[in-house]
């Protein structure tokens, strides 16, 4: 049974989440955002974060995505948000939709991580994501750039960073 109010947020990393060393000029992960993100933009609604793994989705593996299938089957809630990199959110969107999974999961991130202020696109994509968690039927979703794609319907134009329809 499903806490149909409720909503699951699942931190897996990527550029959403990762912050600039300012000596080394490299990008890192410390924590996720997300805390203060809610806080920032004084949301009410009923979450619960937590954290599976902090990575660069270039260095996801078959087995992390194994862990992100486990954790979305086994939540007790029906409606789910994964943060994700961008570089290979569609693969892990196709590996969820293959266990037909009876929730609504919609997979977000950024081009630019959230840390760099009013550049980042993440605290737009975060919130698109949200409502489009709460309104879309079951089934597997990106949510970037303030639309939605089904799972097999997108793909990251990497000469352009938007995300467009097939």
């Amino acid at each position: 049974m499903t806490d149909n109010q409720k909503i699951q947020i699942f931190v897996t990393g990527g550029t959403f989440d990762k912050e600039y060393n300012y000596i080394t000029g490299q990008l890192y992960f410390k924590d996720t955002h997300l805390h203060q993100m809610f806080e920032r933009g004084r949301s009410t609604l009923d979450v619960d974060i937590k954290t599976l793994m902090m990575l660069d989705s270039l260095q996801m593996t078959e087995a992390d995505r194994e862990i992100i299938i486990y954790s979305c089957k086994k939540s007790e809630f029906g409606r789910i948000v994964l943060t994700h990199g961008t570089d290979t959110m569609v693969q892990t969107a196709a590996a969820l939709a293959k266990h037909r999974i009876p929730k609504t999961i919609i997979i977000t991130g950024a081009m630019i991580p959230y840390a760099f202020g009013t550049s980042s696109d993440g605290f737009f994509n975060l919130g698109a994501a949200l409502a489009f968690v709460q309104t879309l039927p079951h089934g597997v979703y990106i949510a970037m750039n303030g639309r939605y794609y089904h799972w097999d319907e997108v793909k990251k134009n990497t000469k352009t960073g938007y995300f467009e329809a097939l």
